[in-house]
């Protein structure tokens, strides 16, 4: 249905064109019959006692040429007056007609965005007319929506895992200071096992916190920095800091880091890497191995990141990039967030890329991340 609005941009724009056009008609009616009073009234002069007979009337002959140049303005104005009628019926029609078709995707795009709210961002305009000005209009605004979209079901993702995982160690730090509060005969080793109890459940709020800034910032969203990185560089510096988890478990890192450069923003793309290598280690089996490799194409920066571990199905290992699976279980592990591979796949996918994973046939997984070596 037509808006009040729109049926009034309609009606100017109309008008606007009728009136113009009348114009138009308007003055070529007014040189038509100044060139045709010009052109009869040229006409040779006759001698006065000449009898001339014009539509059935006879005239003195002195007077020949002003009754052809009455005549002929006569005429022009009676059928210049039917073309001008015709003419702006014509121009009215046809830029009324003309107009409702243009401005029909405005339509749908003010439709689409007044029945828009938060629990509705799925509509979309779908255009599809000729692929022109008013297209593009459409196109970009069902983009606006899909990132709005994402945006707010990021948001709800974020707040909804937020609020059932700090719900744990919220409830572990609650439950020991009420525990040591209500006994009297608390001592100094009793506070400090509290104390370290209560550190262990804030550090872990504050990791899962973190991760889930990570996730909410990266998840359906763009990417503001891109440089050129090499991820051996990346895989490199972020091995410094799981290192110190890997060596007293006894696990043998291999490295075959080639130059891989990709273009991205390399904080997130260090994060990529060292998510991957706690994983490698945190889900690892003791004396265990991992292999690390980066590579790289005209078009792709590769890096691979294979290690040993328990057995897991083949047919559970896309559950893994969902947030809060560990394994193929929910929320087993005593280390991390369970949002590692959660954070890897939405930070590849904000850089365009491509991220897979696969069982290791004796145990433990292998994660490929694909991410463009170009602008």
């Amino acid at each position: 249905m037509t808006t009040q609005r729109g049926l009034r941009l309609r009606v100017r724009i109309t008008l606007l064109a009728t009136g113009l056009a009348a114009a138009v008609s308007v003055m070529l009616l007014w040189l038509g019959w100044l060139l045709a009073g010009d052109v009869v009234g040229s006409v040779p002069s006759l001698p006065g006692d000449t009898p001339v007979v014009v539509d059935g009337r006879q005239v003195d002959a002195a007077e020949l040429a002003k009754v052809l140049q009455d005549d002929a303005r006569e005429r022009i104005l009676v059928y210049g007056s039917i073309a001008f009628t015709a003419v702006v019926a014509a121009a009215a029609l046809l830029s009324w007609t003309l107009t409702g078709r243009i401005l029909r995707p405005l339509r749908e795009v003010t439709t689409t965005a007044r029945r828009l709210s938060a629990e509705s961002l799925g509509a979309r305009i779908a255009y599809e007319g000729p692929r022109d000005e008013l297209a593009e209009l459409a196109d970009t605004f069902d983009d606006m929506l899909a990132r709005l979209q994402a945006a707010f079901e990021s948001q709800r993702r974020f707040v909804a895992n937020a609020s059932h995982e700090l719900r744990t160690p919220l409830s572990v730090i609650r439950t020991e200071l009420d525990v040591t509060l209500t006994d009297p005969e608390a001592d100094v080793a009793e506070l400090r096992r509290m104390a370290g109890v209560v550190r262990a459940a804030t550090l872990r709020s504050g990791q899962l916190v973190d991760a889930l800034l990570l996730l909410a910032r990266t998840d359906g969203m763009g990417v503001g920095v891109r440089e050129a990185v090499d991820l051996a560089s990346t895989v490199a510096t972020a091995w410094h800091g799981v290192r110190a988890e890997a060596e007293p478990r006894g696990i043998t890192p291999t490295f075959h880091a080639a130059p891989a450069p990709a273009v991205g923003d390399p904080a997130l793309l260090e994060r990529v890497a060292g998510n991957l290598l706690e994983n490698a280690v945190r889900h690892n089996i003791d004396g265990g191995w991992i292999d690390v490799r980066t590579s790289a194409t005209p078009e792709w920066a590769t890096l691979r990141v294979s290690s040993s571990g328990p057995l897991i199905d083949a047919s559970r290992v896309g559950e893994l990039f969902e947030p809060f699976r560990r394994g193929g279980v929910d929320r087993t592990s005593r280390t991390g967030t369970g949002l590692g591979l959660s954070i890897v796949r939405a930070v590849v996918v904000a850089h365009h890329g491509q991220v897979s994973a696969y069982p290791v046939p004796d145990g433990g997984l292998s994660v490929e991340v694909y991410l463009p070596a170009k602008l």
